[in-house]
C-alpha cells in the first residue's frame, strides 16, 4: 500500500495541511511545518515514504526548478546590470570567503585538497528556496535585508554553473568506474573525457540561451495566436519540463537550466503570462520539496557519528554566519538588517545536493563523505527557520536601530497627532504632502536603513514592527488623533486595527488597501476609512481619456465623485455578503448594473449635463465676446 501513488499523495497532503497549520498557529514559518511533516512521514519516524526519502526528492526538486524559472523571469538584463555592484560585490565576497574558510577547515581535518575544495563550493551556496520563501512570507522583500539577500542568492545561483563546470577538473580519476558507467548512460557529460566536460557545460548554457531566444519565443507566439489559454499553460510547462530534462540529460542541474530559461524569456512579451500561469503551482511544489528535505535526513548516519556531524554542522553554520556578517558590515548594513541576513543565509542550500552528487560521480568524494555532507546539508536547511525564530524573538529586539528616538517622549506626544505606518512609495507621498502643510507625522517603518535616512531628512521616525502595542505606545498613540496605515500588507493593517479598536478607540484610522477584497476584510473589522490604491488613479486616467474625447473637465470631476460615492456604498454592502463565488458574482453584477444606471441617470437628469463651469463652452464664448468688446 505504501508504494501506491495515491497513498503517497494522501500522506504528503495530509502531512502538509496538519503540520503547516500547527506551525502557523504557533506563529512559525510554513517552512518549519513542511520540514517537520517530512521528518514525521519519512522512513525513520512513521515510515510512510520510500527509502530515505530519495525516491521523491528528485521529483520534489521540481518546486525549486519552477521557483528559479520565475526568479529568472524577474531578472531583466537592465535590472541585473543596475544591481551588478550588490550582486557581484556582496555575492562574490560571500562565496569567495566561505569557500576559502571551508577549504581550510576540511584541509585541517585531513581531507584531500580536491575534496575540501568541492565541499567548500557546496557549502558556499545558501538555500534560495527557504530564504526567499521566508522573506516573502514576512513581507521583507523591499527592505535592505531583502534586497541584499536576493543579491547574494542570485550570485550563488549563477556561480553554481561555473562550479559545476570546474568540478571535472578536480576529478581524482580520468576513468569512470563500473558503477559510474551504468549511470553515465543517462548523462552526456560523464561519457566525455575530463578535459571536454567543462567545455560541454559552457556550450549547454549557450544552447539554452539561443534556444530560448530563437525557438521558445517564436513557439509561444504561434500558441498565443490560437487564443486557447490552456495551450499557453501547457506551453509554459513544456518550456520548464523541456529545459529541465535537457539539462538533466546533459548531466547538469535542471534548476540551473530553468533559471537561465527564465532570464532569456524575461524580455519577451510573454513574461507576465508565464508568471501568472506558474505562480499558483510554485508554493505547493516548494512545500513538497521542503517535505522531501525533511524526509531525506538520514538518522542512521547521524546515529553512527553524532559528534562528528554535529561538530561539522556547527562549524559550517558559524563560518557562513561570520562571512555573511562581515559582508554586511563591508556594505554598511545596519546591525539589525545584518543580523537578519546572517541568520537567513547561514544554511547550506539545495544546490549542494547537486554539487555533492556530481562530485561523487566524478570520484572526488567517497560514499561516506557524501552521506555525511548530505545529512549536514539537510539538517542545516531544517534548522534555518528555527534559528530565524530565535533571532526574531530574542536577538533583534535587543540590537540594531533603537525603537526609541533621542527626542523626549513628552515632545512626541504633544507635537505629533498623526502616526504614519510604512514609508515606502505610497507612504512617503502621504508624509511629504502632510509635511508641506505643516503637519508632522510620527513614522513607523521596519527597514532600519530607511529609518536612519528619514531621520537625517528631519522626519520623526521609529524603527520596528507596528503591530506591537508597545511600539505604538512609544510613538504616542495615546495622544494621537489619526493613524495612517500606508503599508500594502492587509495582515498588518488588520493587526493594527484590532489593537486600536480595543485599546485606543479615540484614534481614527485611515487605511490603504490594494483591492476591494482586502477592503472587505477591513470593513468587517469596523475600519471605515479605506483607500484603495488603484481607485483614484484608475478614475483619473478614465477621466482624462473622456476629456480628450470632448467631455468637459467639470462634468467629469462631478461624475468621478459620484462614481466614488456609489462604489463606496456598494463596497460596504458587498462586504457583509456571503463570499461563495456564485453568490458573490450574482450580487456584484447587480451592484455594477445599479451603479452604472445611477451614473447614467445623473448625466441625463441634468445634474452634470448642463454644468457651466471651468472649461465649459459657455464660459469660452463669454470670454471671446468680452475680448471682442475690449478690442
Amino acid at each position: 500500500m505504501s508504494g501506491s501513488l495515491l497513498f503517497n499523495a494522501i500522506v504528503f497532503l495530509a502531512g502538509a495541511i496538519i503540520c503547516v497549520s500547527i506551525a502557523k498557529r504557533l506563529g512559525l514559518s510554513s517552512v518549519i511545518g513542511y520540514l517537520l511533516a517530512g521528518v514525521l512521514i519519512g522512513p525513520y519516524v512513521l515510515g510512510f515514504i520510500g527509502e530515505e526519502g530519495e525516491d521523491i526528492l528528485h521529483f520534489a526538486e521540481f518546486g525549486v526548478v519552477v521557483m528559479l524559472f520565475l526568479i529568472g523571469l524577474e531578472i531583466e538584463p537592465k535590472n541585473f546590470w543596475n544591481m551588478r555592484k550588490s550582486i557581484l560585490g556582496m555575492g562574490g565576497i560571500q562565496v569567495a570567503l566561505t569557500v576559502g574558510l571551508t577549504y581550510v577547515l576540511f584541509a585541517f581535518l585531513g581531507y584531500e585538497w580536491q575534496v575540501a575544495l568541492a565541499i567548500g563550493m557546496a557549502v558556499a551556496l545558501s538555500s534560495t528556496a527557504i530564504a526567499l520563501q521566508t522573506i516573502k512570507e514576512k513581507g521583507l522583500m523591499n527592505t535592505t535585508f531583502g534586497s541584499s539577500s536576493f543579491s547574494i542568492l542570485l550570485f550563488q545561483d549563477i556561480i553554481v554553473i561555473f562550479m559545476i563546470g570546474a568540478l571535472p577538473l578536480l576529478s581524482n580519476s580520468p576513468e569512470n568506474t563500473g558503477d559510474e558507467i551504468s549511470h553515465s548512460a543517462s548523462t552526456l557529460i560523464e561519457s566525455l573525457p575530463i578535459g571536454l566536460q567543462t567545455l560541454a557545460i559552457i556550450l549547454s548554457v549557450v544552447l539554452i540561451v539561443l534556444a530560448g531566444r530563437f525557438v521558445v519565443v517564436p513557439m509561444l507566439r504561434k500558441v498565443a495566436k490560437t487564443g486557447v489559454r490552456e495551450l499557453l499553460i501547457a506551453a509554459a510547462f513544456l518550456i520548464v519540463f523541456g529545459i529541465s530534462y535537457l539539462m538533466e540529460f546533459v548531466g547538469l542541474s535542471p534548476a540551473l537550466g530553468a533559471f537561465l530559461g527564465g532570464v532569456v524569456l524575461s524580455t519577451s512579451e510573454f513574461k507576465h503570462e508565464l508568471e501568472s500561469t506558474l505562480e499558483p503551482f510554485k508554493n505547493l511544489l516548494l512545500g513538497l520539496f521542503f517535505m522531501a528535505v525533511g524526509a531525506s535526513i538520514n538518522f542512521v548516519v547521524i546515529a553512527n557519528s553524532p559528534l562528528t556531524i554535529g561538530g561539522i554542522l556547527l562549524a559550517i553554520i558559524v563560518i557562513k554566519a561570520l562571512v555573511l556578517f562581515v559582508t554586511g558590515r563591508i556594505f554598511k548594513l545596519k546591525l539589525d538588517q545584518n543580523v537578519l541576513l546572517t541568520f537567513s543565509l547561514a544554511q547550506v542550500g539545495e544546490f549542494a545536493f547537486v554539487l555533492l552528487s556530481f562530485a561523487f560521480q566524478l570520484n572526488i568524494l567517497e560514499q561516506e563523505q557524501m552521506d555525511m555532507m548530505l545529512v549536514v546539508t539537510a539538517v542545516s536547511m531544517s534548522l534555518t527557520p528555527i534559528l530565524a525564530v530565535v533571532n526574531e524573538r530574542f536577538i533583534l529586539p535587543k540590537i540594531g536601530t533603537k525603537e526609541s528616538i533621542k527626542r523626549p517622549m513628552d515632545h512626541i506626544a504633544k507635537s505629533q497627532k498623526v502616526i504614519l505606518v510604512g514609508f515606502g512609495h505610497f507612504g512617503s507621498t502621504v508624509g511629504r504632502f502632510l509635511r508641506s502643510h505643516g503637519v508632522e507625522a510620527t513614522i513607523l517603518d521596519f527597514d532600519s536603513n530607511r529609518v536612519d535616512f528619514l531621520r537625517k531628512m528631519g522626519f520623526e521616525v521609529y524603527y520596528g514592527d507596528a503591530t506591537r502595542e508597545d511600539l505604538l505606545e512609544s510613538a504616542g498613540i495615546a495622544e494621537a488623533k489619526l493613524l495612517i496605515c500606508a503599508t500594502n500588507k492587509v495582515s498588518v493593517a488588520k493587526a493594527i486595527s484590532k489593537i486600536v479598536k480595543e485599546k485606543y478607540p479615540h484614534v481614527e484610522m485611515l487605511v490603504r488597501t490594494k483591492n476591494r477584497y482586502d477592503a472587505y476584510e477591513l470593513l468587517n473589522l469596523d475600519v471605515t476609512n479605506i483607500y484603495r490604491e488603484t481607485l483614484d488613479t484608475s478614475l483619473a486616467l478614465a477621466s482624462d481619456a473622456l476629456n480628450k474625447l470632448g467631455f468637459r473637465k467639470y462634468t467629469l470631476n462631478r461624475q468621478v465623485q459620484n462614481f466614488i460615492k456609489y462604489d463606496e456604498a456598494s463596497l460596504r454592502r458587498l462586504a457583509s455578503e456571503p463570499k461563495r463565488e456564485e453568490d458573490y458574482v450574482f450580487i456584484a453584477r447587480k451592484e455594477i448594473e445599479q451603479q452604472e444606471k445611477l451614473l447614467e441617470n445623473d448625466f441625463k437628469r441634468g445634474i452634470v449635463a448642463y454644468d457651466n463651469h471651468w472649461d465649459s463652452e459657455h464660459i469660452r464664448k463669454q470670454l471671446e465676446k468680452s475680448e471682442e468688446g475690449n478690442n
